[in-house]
């Protein structure tokens, strides 16, 4: 599981919704998510793909709002 990848592109973010506990993928300053998961394993999966299509970067956040470490 890649919790950070490097690019020049998009920057996604992966946090918890604290209304429903569901996980979130959204882009950097987006208003909206892009799409919402059960677990952040179904998250982390989906950002990676959108962000090799975009050679982004991605960002995971704990249940705690804190960006997580590798």
């Amino acid at each position: 599981m890649a919790e950070e990848k490097k690019g020049s592109g998009k920057t996604y973010h992966i946090t918890q919704r604290s209304e429903d506990g569901m996980w979130q993928v959204k882009l950097a300053n987006g208003s909206r998510a892009l799409k919402r998961f059960r677990t952040q394993k179904e998250a982390i999966e989906y950002a990676e793909k959108v962000s090799d299509n975009q050679e982004g970067s991605i960002r995971v956040h704990g249940k705690n709002g804190k960006m997580r470490k590798k």
